[in-house]
């Protein structure tokens, strides 16, 4: 069984920044592939980033790339998400999750979720 608790979120301004993390209680998470995801009220649970087990290969939606970055420690069981140039439209409920590829998009494809951290941006 793996738990994951994410935090870090809050309240920001539009153009700032902030680093989520989501520790891991596993003794497998370092062989774990992870993900973040976000939910904005009314929408469906949209793929944000994605990481492999050794941090070697990261994966990005469109319209994130080049402003998150996704990294792990594993030393920590902690992976992390950080944010910048934020904008309204990030605001959403931001989960981490736990899955055995990190190809993959789909939050089906993902077997174990925490219980998510708030991301509001406005002014």
């Amino acid at each position: 069984q793996v738990q994951l608790v994410e935090s870090g979120g809050g309240l920001v301004q539009p153009g700032g920044s902030l680093r989520l993390s989501c520790a891991a209680s596993a003794r497998t998470f370092s062989s774990d592939a992870m993900g973040w995801f976000r939910q904005a009220p009314g929408k469906e649970r949209e793929f944000i980033a994605s990481i492999d087990w050794s941090g070697g290969s990261t994966y990005y939606a469109a319209s994130v790339n080049g402003r998150f970055t996704i990294s792990r420690d594993n030393a920590k069981n902690t992976v992390y998400l950080q944010m910048t140039s934020l904008k309204p439209e990030d605001t959403a409920v931001y989960y981490c999750a736990a899955g055995r590829s990190a190809q993959s998009t789909r939050a089906a494809q993902y077997g174990y979720w925490g219980r998510g951290t708030q991301v509001t941006v406005s002014s």
